[in-house]
């Protein structure tokens, strides 16, 4: 028999259900100082004193961008436990070739039906040049790529083939010429055979056996042998985000992600096991926040008893059963209305909207980094194939950040042309703005071609 899930479940409709949502809201908000006994562990092993995850990273950066490339080796070694040298830091050429040819054909077959999809998509939404031509005068804004960008892979506990499309393909989509993968010195990072294939599939021949605080500063500061880049992207762990937050005054960001997480918004009109094996397939990340909010009781009891079952159909159901009880929970609300509302409270990186008109409680949600709609659009689609990057905002940040897509690899520029005819015509007007703000030499600017 089926070990029983305890999973919280918290009616909302209730002044005491609210404190027990805030107190979920702030578990999963990025603090950036949460460290296993593990984490800690390891910190004290190899800088000898107990340091905050933040004053980790500032220590590995600092050192990286002063010493270059055997500071990253020596993290590497200490932090990874890696024998990686200056020789064998970069994957070589050959070995994407021979991993490329050795691997499933008919994994390759997925590979490239992603990567079309993903490109399709990524060119439709791609900005375009405005030009706004007027008489004596052209506006405009024009967008142009990056020229180097790097894509940063996760390779801890799982090999992560599919963040390496969802983050080098929108690159090209945009018209980035060089892009550079770093993943950790691991079986499941750059030591990958799968992840070492997508690679050359996808034509890239810059991947580098480095991850974590390091791998980052490397890519922003460059070191002997990796030029620096002039944006990084994807997601990685705390030290990671705390990195990429570091370094972004040297260079662009995507954004400082968290754990994954899912809201399920659902009514009595939904499968209760449906939601069960959605709530865990998030779960199963590990950690990973699968929340469900229903206004249905009858349907959260369904729900409740069904985790037991759907659990032992899954791989990971120990690690899933640790994050559903973590940072889980079964959330009942007065109506469709509270639902909604508190969804764009969590403002979640996933939505799943499984109601019995899902495209009308679409229409009441503002915050969420990707919206799944109905039952037959799981978060699963929207993280291997469907087109849309699968690298979103988490914890809360999606009330003002968006997922990486394409135009996050343009930058614009915008374009002044006037006639003298034009100038003539807003002269006084410049003239009193900078009368007003005591800067006289930018009146002088436009009177001297008066002259």
């Amino acid at each position: 028999m089926s070990q029983k899930v305890a999973i919280p479940m918290i009616d909302c409709r209730h002044a005491a259900g609210q404190d027990a949502v805030a107190r979920i809201r702030q578990k999963l908000s990025p603090r950036g100082d949460v460290v296993s006994a593990q984490g800690r562990q390891r910190t004290l092993d190899v800088f000898g004193e107990a340091l905050s995850p933040k004053q980790v990273v500032e220590r590995i950066c600092r050192e990286v961008e002063s010493n270059g490339l055997p500071a990253l080796l020596d993290y590497s070694r200490q932090l990874d436990q890696s024998n990686v040298t200056a020789e064998t830091i970069r994957v070589s050429e050959d070995q994407l070739r021979s991993a490329h040819q050795s691997v499933d054909p008919a994994f390759l077959q997925a590979v490239r039906h992603v990567r079309d999809n993903v490109l399709a998509f990524q060119k439709a939404i791609l900005h375009t040049d405005v030009w706004l031509k007027q008489p004596d005068s052209t506006l405009g804004l024009i967008y142009r790529p990056l020229e180097r960008v790097g894509c940063c892979v996760p390779g801890g506990a799982a090999a992560y083939p599919s963040t390496l499309l969802m983050t080098v393909v929108p690159a090209q989509a945009a018209g980035v010429k060089e892009i550079v993968v770093v993943a950790p010195p691991t079986p499941f990072g750059a030591n990958n055979k799968d992840v070492q294939a997508v690679c050359w599939e996808l034509g890239i021949r810059e991947l580098y056996r480095m991850g974590g605080a390091q791998g980052v500063a490397a890519l922003a500061y460059g070191v002997e042998g990796i030029r620096p880049v002039d944006k990084i992207v994807g997601p990685g762990n705390l030290f990671v985000a705390l990195a990429k937050q570091l370094v972004s005054d040297r260079v662009g960001i995507d954004m400082m992600a968290g754990p994954t997480e899912v809201v399920v918004l659902a009514d009595q009109s939904t499968s209760a096991k449906l939601l069960a094996a959605d709530l865990i397939s998030q779960a199963e990340h590990a950690p990973g926040a699968s929340i469900l909010i229903t206004w249905s009781s009858q349907l959260a009891q369904e729900v409740a008893i069904a985790l037991e079952g759907e659990l032992d159909r899954v791989d990971r159901s120990q690690l899933a059963r640790e994050s559903l009880e973590a940072y889980g929970a079964i959330l009942i609300v007065e109506d469709e209305s509270a639902g909604c509302r508190l969804s764009d409270e969590f403002a979640p990186e996933h939505l799943s909207i499984q109601t019995q008109d899902s495209e009308r409680t679409m229409a009441k949600i503002k915050h969420a980094g990707a919206i799944f709609v109905g039952p037959f659009s799981p978060v699963g689609v929207g993280d291997y194939i469907a087109g849309p990057s699968h690298t979103l905002p988490t914890g809360g940040t999606a009330r003002f950040a968006s997922g990486l897509s394409a135009n996050d690899f343009l930058k614009r520029s915008s374009i002044i042309h006037y006639s003298k005819e034009k100038l003539r015509e807003v002269a006084d007007s410049v003239r009193a703005m900078a009368a007003k703000e005591g800067l006289t030499a930018h009146s002088h600017s436009v009177d001297v071609r008066f002259e």
